[in-house]
């Protein structure tokens, strides 16, 4: 019932809003004596503002065309290397790359965004890196007939990317991978698998949220697993490839972002108004392109997103030793020679300082001088991997441990 009556309010205000587009392109109109008077742009811009914020959203595209290394323009190339029914590995490159560059994976959240959200990490990793990402599917799009998906799935996709693209890859496991890419890479390690990365960045990553718990962590031990079982979780309907599949929904996920920040979000709405009024498009241009990003959201499984409230935020399965893969113990001294970078951000409410830093000491097996720790000054948790802080401050550090850890073809393949 849920799913179907936010479908329903779905369609009305997809209606709503392209009526209020309408209607701000009339009242705007040059030709017409609205537009020139005190009032038509100030409803127009209401209801430009309206018409962006209800308008229905896709799957949005990387769009990444060309990079600039050294003062050259590139284009780049994106193409799926990989397909799997629960998400693809897609391949970023251009001509500029040396032949030797390292090769990373970047594992995006599966946490009700698409890939995408991390279009600026790619752009900026591409300038020296051949990247490959996960790129999600939305679990109301894949059909049941592909079987569940949970977190064992999650860490088996993983190790066979890395299989897939070879011995000697770097990978960063943005936000809420950093848990399944730390097991995949303790797993990895344990095996002396030949395909382990090189290096594992985790940047605001819950790897341990006993250490300075924030709001989010809150919510998640406030109630027992069952309430979420019971309230978040709903059917995908008939419309969609994926109906019958229990997920918890993008939409639920959303109203929790923008809930959690309620206030920033309906002031950069008003300040949006304002650049409209005032004729300042360009302003109003970017707050557009953040929320068509930020409100672009898919479904995830049940079964994972229940697993990962069970064992990553209310039992602390990965710190206490006590996590399971396929049955097996996840033993972390496995990393025995995987370089982790931990990067977390001052002013990061999502994921506490300490938390993805625990990863570190976790690693009990590893040299010191195979572990760093960096703490980006004045950085929230979106800016550790986006924006001009990502591509001037942090971005160079990630660059230099890579680089640091780059093994040589013999060492890759040990």
């Amino acid at each position: 019932m849920l799913y179907n009556a936010y479908e329903l309010q779905r369609t009305i205000l997809s209606s709503a809003a392209a009526w209020a587009s309408a209607g701000a392109e009339m009242l705007t109109n040059p030709s017409l004596p609205f537009g020139y008077s005190g009032v038509g742009p100030v409803m127009a811009s209401a209801l430009e503002v309206f018409a962006h914020a209800a308008a229905p959203r896709g799957k949005p595209d990387f769009d990444i065309q060309t990079v600039t290394v050294d003062g050259r323009s590139h284009p780049v190339t994106e193409s799926i290397v990989l397909h799997r029914p629960f998400g693809n590995l897609l391949r970023f490159d251009h001509p500029g790359l040396a032949e030797d560059a390292p090769r990373l994976l970047i594992v995006a959240p599966m946490s009700g965004h698409y890939a995408t959200l991390l279009r600026g990490t790619v752009a900026r990793m591409v300038e020296r890196c051949v990247v490959y990402i996960t790129d999600w599917a939305d679990a109301k799009m894949v059909p049941p007939s592909a079987g569940r998906f949970d977190l064992d799935d999650y860490i088996d996709y993983l190790i066979g990317f890395l299989e897939h693209i070879g011995p000697g890859t770097h990978v960063l496991a943005v936000c809420q991978p950093s848990v399944p890419a730390y097991a995949a890479t303790a797993i990895m390690g344990a095996k002396e698998h030949p395909c382990r990365p090189a290096t594992l960045t985790m940047m605001g990553g819950p790897i341990d949220t006993r250490e300075a718990p924030t709001s989010v962590n809150d919510v998640a031990i406030q109630q027992p697993l069952s309430w979420f079982e019971q309230n978040v979780v709903a059917t995908v309907p008939m419309t969609y490839p994926g109906a019958g599949r229990r997920v918890y929904p993008g939409f639920l996920q959303l109203a929790g972002f923008m809930a959690m920040n309620l206030n920033a979000h309906m002031m950069s709405h008003y300040a949006m108004f304002k650049h409209l009024v005032e004729g300042d498009g360009e302003s109003a241009d970017s707050t557009k392109a953040f929320y068509d990003e930020y409100r672009s959201v898919c479904d995830m499984t049940a079964d994972f997103y229940l697993q990962t409230v069970e064992h990553v935020f209310q039992r602390h399965s990965l710190p206490k030793g006590e996590f399971v893969h396929r049955g097996e113990r996840i033993d972390l001294s496995g990393i025995r020679d995987t370089a982790l970078l931990a990067i977390e951000g001052e002013k990061d409410d999502i994921s506490g300082i300490g938390q993805t830093r625990a990863a570190l000491h976790l690693a009990s097996h590893l040299p010191e001088a195979r572990k760093k720790y960096y703490l980006a000054q004045d950085v929230g948790h979106y800016g550790i991997f986006n924006g001009s802080k990502w591509r001037q401050r942090i971005a160079p550090v990630l660059e230099d441990w890579i680089a640091q850890h780059q093994r040589k073809p013999l060492e890759a393949g040990a």
